[in-house]
């Protein structure tokens, strides 16, 4: 069983320790558990319910209200207000919520709704980023399994690829760009995502995908004869050190420039860095780097 002590809870919910005790004693609205040492602590089933209480009470339901409620009442009128108002600051807890009960009607009605009123860009970074930063702080606690993780991914995934999808095809694009994943590399969200910016600001992308060697990079260069290639390196965790995975793609880039962004290559500073072979410290500098690439061709 998957225990969160209070300060997990605080974390995840975004109620202060000393509401949360409150809310115990004076409505009696979770009862913890205690250690011998007479430490409280939570289960998933006490989560799932306060979660579910503070989006209500963030909405303007009185605490005490909420009290009288049993449980199936409460997951209703938390599913009812979540289809209604973007305007509420609940819709992370809400979604939070949805992958715990692996709901991805109510999951997709909030993405869905959020997209189509603000775009995919403004999604991604209000929505589900937020979503993912949360949900790893319950990853890192044991209480989400592969199951909760491979269920928000592939919606998120769909998500974007449609977004993709509905961008037009331009006659003339500013530059062209081949993206990818190494091997053991998981950042194929951002990786879309950045198709996703790349294609939205006017650049033919071929996307790689993912687990892709030396030599199919080497390959798509040659086939494709892209101004940039881009890759995210977070774990490191290719056959061969970085400095020398790097060099031999900057020997076949011919008139390309690599660019490189991930936890691995930022802190990398150490390292001798060919010219042709660019380091952006995030995505958006990266899509930074994209715009200003766009008003030099522009102006060439």
């Amino acid at each position: 069983m998957v225990v969160y002590s209070i300060k997990d809870i605080e974390k995840l919910s975004g109620v202060k320790a000393h509401t949360l005790r409150i809310w115990e004693k004076r409505y009696n609205l979770v009862n913890p558990r205690r250690t011998k040492t007479n430490i409280r602590y939570y289960t998933d089933e006490d989560l799932r319910h306060i979660l579910n209480v503070c989006f209500l009470y963030r909405r303007g339901y009185k605490i005490s209200k909420i009290a009288k409620m049993d449980k199936e009442t409460l997951k209703q009128e938390v599913s009812s207000h979540s289809k209604l108002d973007l305007s509420f600051e609940d819709q992370i807890d809400a979604l939070l919520l949805f992958v715990m009960e692996l709901d991805s009607y109510n999951f997709n009605q909030i993405l869905d709704q959020h997209i189509s009123q603000k775009g995919m860009e403004e999604t991604m970074s209000s929505v589900i980023y937020p979503v993912l930063d949360k949900l790893s702080m319950a990853w890192l606690a044991g209480s989400f399994t592969y199951v909760h993780e491979a269920f928000v991914i592939q919606i998120i995934k769909s998500k974007i690829l449609a977004s993709i999808e509905a961008l037009d095809d331009l006659a003339d694009y500013s530059n062209k760009y081949v993206i990818y994943l190494a091997d053991q590399e998981q950042q194929e969200l951002s990786l879309l995502f950045f198709h996703y910016l790349l294609k939205k600001n006017g650049n033919r992308v071929i996307n790689l995908g993912t687990g892709i060697n030396l030599s199919d990079v080497g390959f798509s260069i040659n086939a494709v004869q892209p101004d940039y290639v881009f890759t995210i390196i977070n774990e490191g965790n290719t056959s061969i050190p970085l400095e020398n995975y790097t060099e031999q793609i900057s020997g076949q880039l011919g008139d390309a420039t690599l660019l490189l962004t991930g936890y691995h290559v930022i802190a990398s500073d150490h390292l001798n860095w060919p010219d042709n072979v660019v380091r952006l410290s995030s995505l958006m500098e990266a899509l930074n780097f994209v715009n200003d690439a766009k008003n030099k061709r522009k102006a060439s």
